[in-house]
């Protein structure tokens, strides 16, 4: 195994030209890499990464899933190998929506392993993601009206949900960069690390969810979580009251408190997907 913690693609997964894919112990691990342009976002990468996460979303022994970058940045961003025309010569078809698969959209939890720097398009990518850890001495930000454009890949719905109107502000209108610890300090991450610890700590979290959290509770779980953003309180409350009929009604929750009355490791037979869609 690899000193970072990752693991090898195993047979018959989809081959990719800009990132690798590998499954193991129901973790898959995603990683950015075009590591001689800091993983930035060009040749399809945004395509294959739509595709990395479909393959992972239909596969239900991947419970969790981890993306990184190669050392040693995450993603520098937008590729701009165009130069000049990098922005001001948008193809047909252009979306400033990042990829066309968000994290959010789901099933299975997304920790973005934030290895190093994580620039406009590479940042924003991160914040799509459940759960995020940064590594202290990256530099990040949301740098788009320092190129003449603005933020993108939905960084004006996330970033006030995320940090709050006045820390979104300061991130999207400044376009300045700061390292991991401010960025965990503005609410963008929930641990900052050494460089070389982000991704085995991410993997670490993956593993426990991957083991321990059942698989449909998490489904559920998760998607109520980023509807939330656009339901009231009540709303809210209906829909845990959904969810716990329809996961009280699954032999889940009588095996969680089986082999937590056992103190053995839970034998889940839900599949990933929310019980109420």
């Amino acid at each position: 195994m690899p000193k970072n913690g990752a693991v090898q693609p195993r047979a018959g997964q989809p081959e990719f030209r800009t990132l690798l894919l590998a499954i193991d112990g129901g973790v898959a691990t995603i990683t950015l890499n075009r590591p001689k342009q800091r993983n930035a976002v060009g040749d399809g990468m945004r395509e294959e990464l739509a595709k990395a996460y479909r393959t992972c979303d239909l596969d239900d022994n991947v419970r969790a899933i981890v993306l990184t970058g190669a050392p040693p940045a995450f993603c520098a961003g937008a590729d701009l190998a165009e130069g000049e025309d990098t922005f001001a010569a948008p193809g047909p078809g252009f979306s400033a929506a990042g990829i066309e698969v968000p994290p959010w959209t789901l099933s299975k939890p997304v920790i973005a392993a934030v290895n190093g720097h994580a620039i406009g398009l590479g940042l924003t990518l991160a914040l799509q993601c459940d759960i995020r850890f940064f590594a202290a001495d990256g530099r990040y930000g949301v740098v788009q009206v320092r190129r003449g454009v603005v933020g993108d890949a939905y960084s004006h719905w996330l970033l006030p949900r995320l940090v709050g109107i006045a820390n979104a502000a300061e991130i999207l209108l400044t376009g300045a960069t700061f390292d991991g610890n401010r960025a965990v300090e503005l609410g963008l991450g929930s641990r900052v690390l050494e460089a070389d610890e982000v991704l085995p700590a991410a993997l670490a979290v993956a593993r426990d969810i991957a083991e321990n959290a059942a698989p449909m509770s998490v489904a559920a779980s998760k998607r109520l979580l980023w509807d939330s953003f656009d339901l009231d309180r009540a709303a809210v409350g209906d829909r845990e009251t959904e969810i716990h009929l329809a996961v009280m009604g699954h032999d889940d929750a009588k095996e969680g408190v089986r082999a937590f009355m056992a103190g053995r490791p839970p034998k889940w037979t839900g599949r990933p997907v929310d019980p109420t869609n």
